[in-house]
C-alpha cells in the first residue's frame, strides 16, 4: 500500500468538523471554513476528491462572507459508503447537513464531478438554493447531441467505460489509479495522475501550482479505498435522477476548451440545455487559471 512518508504533507488550515448521521444510519463527514455569520455554501468536490480541500488562500471564504461546508460524499474519507447511489442521492445528504447545523437556505457550487451533484441540488432543492455555479462539471450520459466521451483523455475513456462494464471492472481500475496517484504524490511528483491522463500545458502548470493542497484532499479522501470513486463514476453513467433544464435557480457555468478530463463539449452542451445560465468560457484546462476565483466567490455571496 502505497505510503505518504517521502514527501512530507501541508499543514491543512483550521476548520471545523462535524459528523451528521443520516436517516438511514449512515455518517458523513463534513468540514466547516469561514464565517460562522456568513452565507452558507456548499462546495461539492470532484472525482476523487473528499472534504479537506480549500484554497490557497484560506481566508478567500471569510473576507467574502461565506460560511463554507465541505464533504466526503459517501464512500470517500469518512463518510459512509451508499452503494448503488445515484446522483440525484446527494440531495437528501444535503438537507441531512442542512437541517442539523442549522441551516436554511444556501448556495452550492461543484467542480467536475461535483458539478452534477450541485447541479441536482439546483434541480430538485430550488426552495433552498440561493445560487449555483457548476465549474467543469460532466454532462449526464447518453443524451442526444453529445458524443460523450469524445475529447477525453484515455485514462477518462478507460475509467468510463469500466464503469459501464459493472462495479468490478470499475474498481480494477479505480484500485490501479490510487495506488499511481497516492505513490506519486507521497515523491513529491506534479505528474501524479495515471500514465494514461494526457494533460494539457495549462493544467500541468495548475498541478505543479498545487500539489501540495491537492496531495492534503487526495491523501484524506482516498484512505478508505476507492468505494467512493467508484461509486461516482458508475453514477454518472446512470441516468442522475433529474433533468438539468428544470433548474430554475440562478446558475454560474464555467468550464475551459483545454481541459482533457471533461472535454468542453460537455460544457457546451450543459449550456445550450439550461435557460438563463451564465455561461463564461475560458482557455483554461480543467484546473482553471486562478484567476477567476474572487469574482466566483462574490457571486457565490450574492454580491456578483
Amino acid at each position: 500500500m502505497p505510503t505518504d512518508e517521502t514527501t512530507p504533507g501541508p499543514t491543512t488550515p483550521e476548520h471545523v468538523e462535524h459528523r451528521i448521521r443520516t436517516r438511514d444510519g449512515r455518517v458523513l463527514a463534513v468540514a466547516e471554513w469561514g464565517d460562522p455569520d456568513g452565507v452558507a455554501l456548499f462546495a461539492l468536490h470532484g472525482t476523487p476528491g473528499g472534504r479537506i480541500g480549500y484554497w490557497s488562500d484560506p481566508t478567500i471564504y471569510a473576507r467574502h462572507g461565506l460560511r463554507r461546508f465541505t464533504l466526503d460524499r459517501p464512500g470517500y474519507g469518512e463518510s459512509t459508503r451508499l452503494p448503488g447511489r445515484i446522483v440525484a442521492d446527494i440531495v437528501p445528504d444535503i438537507v441531512a447537513i442542512a437541517d442539523e447545523l442549522g441551516v436554511g437556505r444556501f448556495a452550492v457550487t461543484g467542480g467536475s464531478g461535483g458539478g452534477p451533484h450541485a447541479l441536482a441540488c439546483a434541480t430538485l432543492l430550488s426552495d433552498r438554493v440561493l445560487r449555483c455555479l457548476a465549474d467543469v462539471s460532466i454532462a449526464p450520459y447518453d443524451v442526444a447531441g453529445l458524443d460523450w466521451l469524445a475529447g477525453m483523455t484515455g485514462g477518462n475513456v478507460e475509467e468510463f467505460e469500466a464503469a459501464l462494464a459493472g462495479e468490478q471492472a470499475i474498481r480494477a481500475v479505480a484500485e490501479r489509479e490510487r495506488a499511481t496517484v497516492l505513490q506519486r504524490l507521497a515523491e513529491g511528483r506534479d505528474d501524479f495522475l495515471g500514465d494514461g491522463y494526457e494533460m494539457s500545458e495549462p493544467d500541468r502548470a495548475q498541478m505543479a501550482k498545487h500539489r501540495d493542497r491537492i496531495a492534503d484532499q487526495l491523501r484524506n479522501a482516498l484512505a478508505p479505498g476507492v468505494d467512493g470513486w467508484v461509486d461516482d463514476d458508475i453514477a454518472f453513467t446512470k441516468p442522475w435522477g433529474f433533468e438539468v433544464g428544470s433548474i430554475r435557480v440562478p446558475l454560474y457555468l464555467t468550464y475551459g476548451r483545454a481541459d482533457t478530463l471533461v472535454p468542453a463539449g460537455h460544457g457546451d452542451w450543459l449550456a445550450a440545455h439550461i435557460p438563463g445560465a451564465i455561461v463564461v468560457v475560458s482557455d483554461a484546462g480543467h484546473m482553471g487559471d486562478d484567476t477567476t476565483i474572487e469574482g466566483e466567490m462574490a457571486w457565490l455571496a450574492g454580491r456578483g
